[in-house]
C-alpha cells in the first residue's frame, strides 16, 4: 500500500470517526432510552436473575449457559473440520495455519512436559482442552452473538465464564484432573497430597470468574453511556476481551499442569534402617 493511500485512508477514519462525535452533540439525553438502569444491567451481569433465556421450552437458563453451548458446538465443529480437511494436508513444510496449529499443539505440550515430565501425556491433551475453551470462549462475546430473552428483549450473550456456574465447573474439573494425576501416580499418598490444597479449585474457579466479569462489567458500563459509546467500546471492547483472554488461558492452564506435576511425581519408599 502506497504512501497516499495510507493517508487517504487515515483521513477516511478520522472524518468519520468526527462525523460520530459531532452527531452525538444533537443527540440529547433524553433521546436516549434504556430498558434498564445501570444498576440492573450491573446486578444482573452478576446474578442472572432477570434476562434469561428458554432453553428449547424446558427451562428458563442464564444466558452463560447458552454461550457455553455455543462455543462448544463451535469448536467440535472446528476440530471435526480441521480432522478431516486440514491434518491429512499436512505437508513437511508447513503453511501458515498448519504452523499456527503446531506451535499451539507444541506449547500445551511442552507446558505439561516441563511441569509433569513423569506423566504428561494425559495432562497435554486436557490443558490444551481448556486452554483453547477459556480463549475461544471469551472471545466470543467480541462477536455479540444475540440471544431474546423470555421478556422478549434481545440481549448479547456473554462469555460463558463470566457465570460464575461455568467458572466453578472448570475449576472443578482441573482439581480432579489434578486429583486423577495424584492417584495414578502415587495412589493414596497422592490423594493425600491433593486434599491439602482443598482451596485449589475455589481459587481458580473465583480467579477465572473475576477475571471474566471484571471485564463483561467495564464493557456494559461503557455501552450503558451515550457519552462513551463512540470509538471507546472498540478499544475498551477488543483490548478487555484479549487481555483476559491470554491471561486466564496461562493462568489456569500452568496452575493446572503445576499442581499435576506436583502430586504425580513419585515418591521412593524409604527403607526402614534396621
Amino acid at each position: 500500500m502506497s504512501k497516499k493511500k495510507r493517508v487517504t485512508g487515515l483521513v477516511v477514519w478520522l472524518c468519520i470517526v468526527a462525523a460520530l462525535l459531532v452527531s452525538r452533540l444533537f443527540i440529547g439525553e433524553t433521546a436516549v432510552k434504556h430498558h434498564e438502569t445501570i444498576k440492573e444491567v450491573m446486578r444482573d451481569a452478576v446474578l442472572h436473575d432477570s434476562n434469561k433465556i428458554s432453553l428449547l421450552g424446558i427451562k428458563d437458563v442464564n444466558p452463560g449457559l447458552i454461550a457455553a453451548y455455543t462455543v462448544t458446538a463451535i469448536i467440535l465443529l472446528m476440530a471435526v473440520c480441521i480432522r478431516i480437511f486440514v491434518i491429512p494436508k499436512f505437508q513437511y513444510v508447513p503453511g501458515k495455519f498448519q504452523f499456527l496449529l503446531e506451535q499451539m499443539v507444541g506449547y500445551f505440550d511442552n507446558l505439561a512436559k516441563s511441569n509433569s515430565p513423569h506423566r504428561n501425556k494425559f495432562l497435554g491433551a486436557y490443558v490444551f482442552a481448556a486452554g483453547v475453551y477459556i480463549f475461544i470462549g471469551t472471545l466470543f462475546e467480541l462477536f455479540g452473538f444475540q440471544g431474546v430473552t423470555t421478556t422478549g428483549m434481545s440481549i448479547a450473550l456473554p462469555a460463558p465464564l463470566s457465570d460464575i456456574n461455568a467458572a466453578i465447573s472448570l475449576g472443578c474439573l482441573s482439581y480432579l484432573v489434578i486429583l486423577s494425576g495424584g492417584i495414578v501416580g502415587n495412589g493414596l499418598r497422592g490423594v493425600g497430597n491433593t486434599l491439602k490444597d482443598f482451596s485449589l479449585p475455589i481459587s481458580m474457579s473465583f480467579r477465572l470468574f473475576g477475571a471474566m466479569l471484571s471485564g463483561l462489567l467495564v464493557t456494559e458500563l461503557v455501552y450503558h453511556f451515550v457519552q462513551l459509546s463512540f470509538v471507546l467500546p472498540v478499544v475498551v471492547g477488543i483490548l478487555f476481551t484479549l487481555l483476559h483472554a491470554l491471561i486466564q488461558t496461562y493462568v489456569l492452564t500452568m496452575l493446572t499442569a503445576l499442581f499435576y506435576g506436583e502430586v504425580s511425581e513419585p515418591h521412593e519408599k524409604q527403607k526402614k534402617i534396621k
